[in-house]
C-alpha cells in the first residue's frame, strides 16, 4: 500500500507548551484512517500541522513523496488535501453556491457543483441561501461539498459529526461510505465508535501527544476493550 501522507517524530506546541511528543503516522492511499482520542489529546493540533496551517518543532510531514513540513496551507491544498474542519467556518455571508465554488479546483470527471447537489440534495434546495441561513447540519454537509470541489487526493474531517442530529449524520456517515467506496482516501476524527467501525480500515490512537496505539480494523475489533481505555474519562 502506498503512504500518502507520512509523518515522522513529529513535535509541535503552542509558544513554550508542547503538544506533540514525536508523532509517527501514515496514511494509506486509498483507505480510511482513523484518528482517536479523547479531547486535548493533540488531534487537531496534528492536523493543523499536516494542514499548514501551524508549524512544527521537529520532525517531517511527507505528502504525496514531497517534503511538505512546513508548508503553506495553498501548498498542502495543491498537492490534494482537502480539509473539512473542526466548527465548519463556511462563509457566512456567501450563498451555498458561492461558498462551493469559493475554493473549486476544477478536475476532469471530479466534483463539480450539480454533482455536491446530488450527494446532499438539501443542499441544492437551499443553493441561494446565505451560510447564516443554514442549520447547523447544513452547513456541516457544506463544508464537506466545499472541500470536495477541491477535487482532493486526501479528504481530513476533523469532528465529522459532532453536535449534529441524528439523521444529519447518518446522511453524512452514508456519504462518507459512498466516499470510501469511490476509492478516495480518508482521514477522520470523530467520537461515534459504531460508525466508524463500519468504513475504518486503519486506527490511530493518540494519549497526551503520542501514539500509543495503531492497528487495522481486524486489530481494532480483537483489542477495542484494550483501546477504549485510552478514549474515555
Amino acid at each position: 500500500m502506498t503512504a500518502l501522507i507520512s509523518i515522522q517524530d513529529l513535535h509541535a506546541g503552542y509558544g513554550n507548551t508542547e503538544v506533540l511528543f514525536g508523532i509517527d503516522l501514515d496514511i494509506t492511499a486509498g483507505q480510511v484512517s482513523t484518528l482517536m482520542g479523547r479531547n486535548g489529546m493533540g488531534k487537531t493540533t496534528t492536523i493543523r500541522c499536516i494542514m499548514g496551517l501551524l508549524k512544527p518543532d521537529a520532525g517531517t510531514i511527507t505528502i504525496a513523496d514531497q517534503d511538505m513540513t512546513g508548508a503553506p496551507p495553498y501548498r498542502v491544498a495543491q498537492a490534494g488535501v482537502g480539509l473539512v474542519p473542526e466548527g465548519r467556518r463556511i462563509f457566512p455571508s456567501l450563498s451555498v453556491s458561492e461558498n462551493l465554488r469559493a475554493t473549486a479546483r476544477p478536475a476532469p470527471d471530479g466534483w463539480t457543483e450539480e454533482r455536491i447537489y446530488d450527494a446532499f440534495p438539501r443542499l441544492g434546495e437551499r443553493r441561494r441561501n446565505y451560510g447564516f441561513q443554514l442549520s447547523g447540519g447544513e452547513q456541516q454537509m457544506l463544508a464537506i461539498g466545499r472541500a470536495l470541489m477541491t477535487n482532493p487526493t486526501l479528504l481530513i474531517l476533523d469532528e465529522a459529526t459532532e453536535g449534529l442530529a441524528p439523521l444529519i449524520r447518518e446522511e453524512i456517515w452514508t456519504t462518507l461510505g459512498r466516499l470510501k467506496q469511490e476509492g478516495l482516501s480518508i482521514l477522520l476524527i470523530d467520537k461515534n465508535l459504531e460508525e466508524l467501525a463500519r468504513i475504518s480500515d486503519r486506527y490511530f490512537v493518540i494519549e497526551k501527544g503520542e501514539i500509543v496505539w495503531k492497528g487495522s480494523a481486524a486489530d481494532f475489533d480483537a483489542q477495542r476493550a484494550h483501546v477504549e481505555q485510552f478514549l474515555h474519562l
